[in-house]
């Protein structure tokens, strides 16, 4: 069994609970799964990935590491995380063991890495609040990191349905903006319907075999439940309950998860590079 390791006290850069970004926030409080879809949606991206002991397996922003975990146990032949936070990433290197498993700090715009040294790429809840720019950027140096015929997968909120007016998603954006980042609204950000997540990793030369969606239920008890297991979802109740700033931010953030309840999904993709 990997270790356990706690939430570091600065994880957040050390800002207080009403101005640090909001899965971090989650994070102090104890939410280890920050993905739209839940653990569920995560497992099955990584089955559509089938990484197997021939893989080298790269992963943009690993967070707290429950994915860099799930996807140890599949056993690939290398694993690196590259995440922004030092924190994070020192977080998740608790969880590594072997020569052939790093944790680097480094941005996935921008990863340092070899050209076509991976034959797996993946990340999660990291596309959707960025600019149209960056997303490019992103998914771009994803490609160069890959092998010829090899994976990406990414996991990320999507709008619905497609036809949805630019209007509503414009409201939409900023809600989640003024929610998740507190006001730091990121000008140009927009999130995605599912069909141009698709466009998205199209244009990057990417061929696109595997699109699931999931409910967007980050804050449901019910996903908590399955997500977290009843006891850790009864500590992060706890923990809120017992924290006024973190209490009334996390409030918000299921208030606006829910006042756009049928617009907001969770959609996984696995690609494939051409």
């Amino acid at each position: 069994m990997r270790p356990q390791a706690t939430v570091p006290a600065t994880l957040g850069g050390g800002l207080h609970y009403s101005l640090m970004p909001g899965y971090w926030l989650l994070a102090r409080m104890g939410k280890r799964v920050l993905r739209p879809g839940g653990i569920e949606l995560t497992r099955q991206m990584l089955d559509a990935l089938d990484i197997g002991a021939s893989d080298d397996v790269v992963e943009f922003a690993p967070g707290f590491g429950v994915t860099a975990r799930a996807t140890l146990d599949r056993g690939p032949r290398s694993y690196v995380g590259i995440e922004r936070d030092e924190d994070a990433a020192k977080h998740v290197r608790g969880y590594l063991s072997g020569k052939n498993q790093q944790c680097l700090v480094g941005r996935a715009e921008e990863t340092g890495l070899p050209d076509r040294s991976a034959s797996v790429v993946y990340g999660e809840a990291l596309l959707t609040m960025q600019t149209a720019e960056q997303r490019a950027s992103i998914v771009a140096e994803a490609a160069r990191v890959l092998r010829a015929g090899g994976r990406y997968g990414i996991h990320e909120l999507a709008l619905d349905p497609d036809g949805l007016a630019e209007a509503t998603k414009s409201e939409i954006q900023h809600a989640l903006s003024d929610a998740i980042l507190s006001g730091a609204i990121h000008l140009g950000a927009r999130t995605l319907t599912a069909s141009e997540w698709r466009e998205l990793l199209a244009a990057q030369g990417f061929d696109v075999k595997t699109q699931i969606g999931a409910p967007m239920h980050l804050l449901e008890p019910k996903r908590l439940i399955r997500d977290e297991g009843l006891l850790r979802a009864l500590r992060f109740v706890w923990n809120v309950a017992k924290t006024p700033a973190a209490r009334k931010r996390i409030r918000a953030m299921r208030a606006i998860f829910r006042r756009y309840a049928k617009h907001l999904v969770a959609t996984a993709i696995v690609a494939v590079r051409s």
